[in-house]
């Protein structure tokens, strides 16, 4: 069997084809890799835009000579049934990426909706506090922003388990930095992120009255 190399951490160069692995997306990962143990030539692979789920197919298709759909919901659904049976008559893994798998992903042609529930389906989950921090550290890497691992470790706790938002993040804190010319801190990001609705503002102290105090 051909191993699918999944690396554990970023590399420093932050090379495009990588994918961080943690408990949110170690299950999906490895049912990608044991790809010879499939039940079919055929597995879907599911997981929300942004999660990595088009680095993954692409390291596969690299490491195993199979072949990707990715994006499937946007192809012919003549042109999927068509893919999934060359692939089950030649004996090369196929993975069929998309955003849902049926029945959520509604398919018109009984023949590949058929084929399709046969096909295993491994399941990228929203990103926990781990894959956060270290996805959050590699994008401050690839922009050449300085930000510590306590701003880091503050931010995976604070900004919604996303990709969208922590990619939203990313992009907030970097035009601060750009028009401030000011180190990331945790006060800056906090008042940054709250500006732009991305976490909730923070707590303000009780307003006080002169007359109360002098009562």
């Amino acid at each position: 069997m051909t191993q699918l190399a999944l690396p554990l951490s970023f590399p420093p160069d932050g090379h495009s084809d990588e994918f961080v692995v943690s408990s949110s997306n170690a299950r999906a990962a490895a049912g990608v890799e044991r790809w010879s143990v499939w039940p079919v030539m055929t597995a879907l692979l599911i997981g929300p835009r942004k999660s990595g789920r088009s680095t993954l197919a692409r390291l596969f298709e690299r490491r195993t000579g199979g072949g990707i759909i990715d994006d499937a919901e946007r192809h012919g659904e003549a042109a999927l049934f068509h893919a999934w049976n060359a692939a089950q008559a030649g004996k090369r893994p196929l993975l069929i990426v998309a955003d849902e798998a049926p029945p959520g992903w509604v398919i018109g042609l009984p023949d590949l909706r058929s084929r399709l529930l046969a096909s295993p389906v491994f399941v990228i989950a929203p990103p926990d506090a781990e894959l956060m921090a270290a996805l959050l550290a590699r994008d401050f890497l690839r922009r050449g922003l300085d930000a510590r691992p306590e701003l880091v470790s503050w931010l995976a706790v604070q900004l919604e388990r996303s990709h969208i938002a922590r990619l939203r993040a990313v992009d907030a804190l970097d035009q601060c930095v750009m028009e401030t010319r000011k180190r990331l801190s945790i006060p800056r990001a906090r008042a940054t992120l709250a500006a732009a609705g991305l976490i909730a503002h923070p707590p303000q102290p009780p307003a006080t009255h002169s007359g109360a105090r002098n009562a």
